[in-house]
């Protein structure tokens, strides 16, 4: 039997459902949300059905009010193969107000999926799965994070790490049956990955009149992955209009295979009208998108690298620290960090260096963030090597894979 390696998410979900009547995971498709629901700690015992299944969605079609009535808990794995199901767990959520009774599962994102008109507002609290992070890899899920207990403490681990990050480890990316080496060639699992997706996830979701621009759109926004966004010339790239390309992007947005990281501003309003960052959702994806078989000497290693650590960080923050917030930090032109965590009216810098040495001048973004940001409590130089170190008021230099412990 194959091993099963416990998610991050499960603590925070299972808080959840003793809040919440329904509790919704959403996420990539592949990334494990099937196999967490069956074999996680905490949810073997509840019932469990999937609309994957031909039976199970013929009986939920049927009669959808008899199928959600029941006393045990229950879990509905790809429900948004039936959204009317929505309607019918409404109805019963409404009379019996009964926490926990209810987790969903979706690979795309319910609230924008056509055809779904009920939003459980007020009943249901949503969640999101990540490829996998690095710190679930390794089986250490039971400690709590290190950046959450480094905004806490500013103490740094008198440890030497032998476990850099390497090429091969951007390469595979978080997808299951990649990173935990369950196939050989992963070339060709992202290939199929990606014909499924356009040829099944895509159509269930929407009409696209041009199946070959939507591709071609998806190749070059990996092609961008970590940098800022410009609809306008990544349309005029894809020869789409602008409205159309925006379009294609919300899509896959719906499907959790791209998102956006919105810049660090004091001006809150602004943070969501200021040009984002855009990066693919896991990096072995990204690479195979890319057209990417090995980073040495490769123009985009940087790029890949930082999808890579925005992926286990977005990972890290969504499953387990969900009062933080993940940003990054942008002067035009002067200074620039990679990422920003904000947790209350504390905040966290981090920069990224993909070697294992680093120059004063690798600190310079940092220092301005920390001179400009009077709450900041820490800025950290994350780099590839062994050790951490103070370097200044406030500044660090951690490896990182401590950083994404």
């Amino acid at each position: 039997m194959t091993e099963y390696f416990q998610r991050d998410i499960g603590k925070t979900i299972l808080e959840a459902l003793d809040e919440m009547p329904v509790v919704v995971i959403t996420g990539m498709r592949q990334t494990g949300k099937s196999t967490f629901l069956q074999m996680q700690n905490g949810f073997k015992d509840r019932l469990y059905f999937t609309f994957d299944d031909f039976t199970h969605l013929e009986a939920a079609r049927e009669n959808p009010d008899g199928f959600v009535n029941t006393d045990e808990p229950l879990t509905i794995d790809e429900a948004q193969k039936f959204p009317e199901i929505l309607t019918a767990i409404k109805k019963n959520v409404d009379r019996k107000k009964k926490p926990g009774q209810f987790l969903l599962s979706g690979s795309a994102n319910f609230s924008i999926l056509k055809g779904i008109s009920e939003s459980l507002a007020g009943r249901a609290v949503y969640f999101t799965m990540h490829p996998f992070t690095r710190r679930e890899i390794e089986g250490s899920t039971s400690e709590e994070p290190f950046l959450r207990r480094f905004l806490k403490i500013q103490q740094i681990p008198k440890i030497k790490t032998t476990n850099l990050v390497k090429a091969a480890d951007i390469l595979q990316g978080g997808m299951p049956s990649v990173c935990l080496g369950q196939i050989k060639n992963r070339f060709l699992w992202f290939k199929g990955y990606e014909q499924t997706y356009l040829e099944r996830d895509v159509r269930e979701m929407s009409q696209i009149a041009n199946m070959i621009s939507f591709r071609h759109l998806l190749h070059l926004t990996a092609l961008r992955t970590g940098q800022l966004l410009s609809l306008s010339q990544l349309g005029r790239d894809a020869k789409l209009n602008t409205a159309t390309t925006s379009r294609y992007l919300s899509l896959l947005e719906a499907s959790f295979i791209f998102y956006r990281l919105s810049p660090y501003l004091k001006n809150r309003s602004a943070r969501l009208i200021k040009s984002p960052k855009s990066y693919i959702s896991d990096s072995g994806l990204a690479c195979y998108l890319a057209g990417i078989d090995s980073l040495e000497s490769e123009p985009l290693k940087g790029a890949m690298f930082e999808t890579y650590i925005a992926q286990n960080l977005s990972g890290i923050i969504d499953a387990s620290w969900p009062e933080a917030k993940l940003y990054f930090w942008n002067i035009q032109g002067r200074y620039e960090v990679d990422f920003v965590i904000e947790a209350g009216n504390r905040c966290l810098a981090i920069e990224v260096k993909t070697a294992a040495r680093w120059e004063e001048k690798d600190l310079a973004g940092l220092r301005a963030f920390i001179a400009a940001t009077p709450h900041c409590i820490a800025a950290i130089l994350a780099y590839n090597g062994s050790e951490a170190f103070k370097l200044d008021e406030r500044i660090w230099a951690v490896p990182l894979n401590i950083i994404l412990s």
